[in-house]
This record gives C-alpha cells, sequence and structure tokens, in this order.
C-alpha cells in the first residue's frame, strides 16, 4: 500500500549566488514526490533575484535544468510558484539569489512511497 505524506519537502536561507540544494526526493524506500508550490521570499529593503533548478537523479547543474532564471523578487515581498512538479528518486531542487542571507525558499508538496 503506497504511504502519502503531506509536509513540507525543504527551506533555504539563500548564501548568495552559490547554487544550494534545498530538497532531494529519497531513495530508500523508492519515493516519488510532486511539488505544490516554491515560495521565494525576499527579506530585504532592496529587489533580490533568485534563481531554480530541478537537476534529475542528482545530475550536475547545467542550463536546461533551471526553472527560474535571476527571476525578480521585490524588497519586501514573495513569490509564490504553484508547479505540480512531478520527481523520481534522487531528483534534486537547487536554488541560489543574488545576494546572500535576504531570500529565503520554501517548498511543500507530497511525497509517495
Amino acid at each position: 500500500m503506497a504511504n502519502t505524506v503531506y509536509k513540507i519537502l525543504g527551506q533555504l536561507d539563500s548564501t548568495g549566488t552559490t547554487n544550494q540544494d534545498i530538497y532531494t526526493v529519497p531513495t530508500t524506500p523508492a519515493t516519488n514526490t510532486i511539488v505544490s508550490t516554491i515560495v521565494i521570499t525576499n527579506r530585504s529593503l532592496a529587489n533580490q533575484s533568485y534563481s531554480i533548478l530541478v537537476r534529475k537523479n542528482g545530475a550536475s547543474a547545467a542550463n536546461a535544468q533551471y526553472i527560474a532564471y535571476n527571476s525578480p523578487v521585490p524588497a519586501l515581498d514573495a513569490v509564490a510558484l504553484t508547479l505540480g512538479l512531478s520527481l523520481g528518486a534522487n531528483d534534486v531542487i537547487t536554488a541560489n539569489s543574488s545576494t546572500a542571507y535576504n531570500v529565503s525558499f520554501n517548498i511543500f508538496g507530497t511525497e509517495l512511497s
């Protein structure tokens, strides 16, 4: 019988332009994940930008993996991406931002195992 868990999949306070992994789909037990929403919050008084990649099976970062690239998030505001992404075991969501410690990422979804 399948196990379904609705949860916060990952949270990140970005350290800047270096890619950081937010969430990796578990491999044990074999799991599929549906990402419903990613919320990007700018906690600073200046406009910021962010990038998000989805890396299949933990592959190295590449241009084809971006679902958002240098996208804007206004000062003291948030952007919610409602996506419905389907991910398989060991797929990774990675992100970065234009500056350190001003942009937060929160990922919500469902794990099916």
